[in-house]
């Protein structure tokens, strides 16, 4: 069974499962997405995101595949390409750090260390191009009864919170909803076993937001 990364280009754009391949939780401010979603085509949208975004910047996510079949994903940019991150309360992201948008191992490839191999292939290509840090926006749990418990299932593409501490990341914006949580790239360099596991847990945990979902 063989193992490889790719950048995620328009080439294999197709390779991201249908729920990703549709969704445009970042790559829209939250209006346009509304627009794309109810009367435009999100895929379309996607594609000119990627497109965009490689010739402004260069490779903005990698693909796991295990032998020929696409396993599992991580996409991540500068925020200016990414108009969702505007739309957070712990917003701006730092000027030296990329944000880590969104991730998952797909259920039929979890457990095998792809996790580990995403993260460490976009941590690697990062640190390469000169990038300090990544940083996200991390979900804190809300309690069924929630008044905004229906808008957190809307943003379950954004990174468990609780997940992101556990790897290693740092408060550096507190919020009850979205605190804004940072990884130095050479922290990242060094982890240890225990949280390379995390970090398989993290990206099998997530899921991406499905599109056409009401606002």
């Amino acid at each position: 069974m063989s193992r490889r990364l790719a950048n995620l280009t328009l080439d294999n754009l197709e390779d991201l499962p249908r729920t990703c391949r549709r969704c445009v939780f970042w790559e829209l401010d939250p209006k346009s997405r509304e627009v794309a979603e109810e009367s435009g085509d999100p895929e379309l949208e996607k594609e000119a995101w990627v497109s965009a975004t490689l010739l402004d910047w260069g490779s903005c996510g990698k693909v796991a595949y295990v032998d020929s079949l696409p396993a599992g994903y991580v996409l991540y940019a500068p925020p200016v390409h990414v108009p969702r991150s505007l739309a957070f309360p712990t917003s701006p992201v730092s000027g030296d750090a990329v944000l880590m948008m969104t991730a998952r191992i797909l259920p039929d490839f979890r457990g095998g260390g792809l996790g580990r191999m995403l993260v460490q292939g976009a941590a690697k290509d990062l640190s390469r191009r000169g990038v300090r840090a990544i940083e996200a926006f991390g979900r804190m749990s809300v309690d069924d009864d929630d008044e905004d418990h229906g808008r957190s299932r809307r943003s379950s593409c954004v990174v468990p919170a609780d997940y992101l501490l556990a790897v290693g990341f740092k408060t550096v914006r507190p919020h009850h909803r979205f605190p804004r949580l940072r990884l130095d790239l050479k922290t990242a360099a060094s982890w240890r076993e225990d949280v390379e596991v995390a970090l398989e847990r993290l990206l099998g945990s997530m899921s991406p937001e499905p599109a056409f979902r009401p606002v």
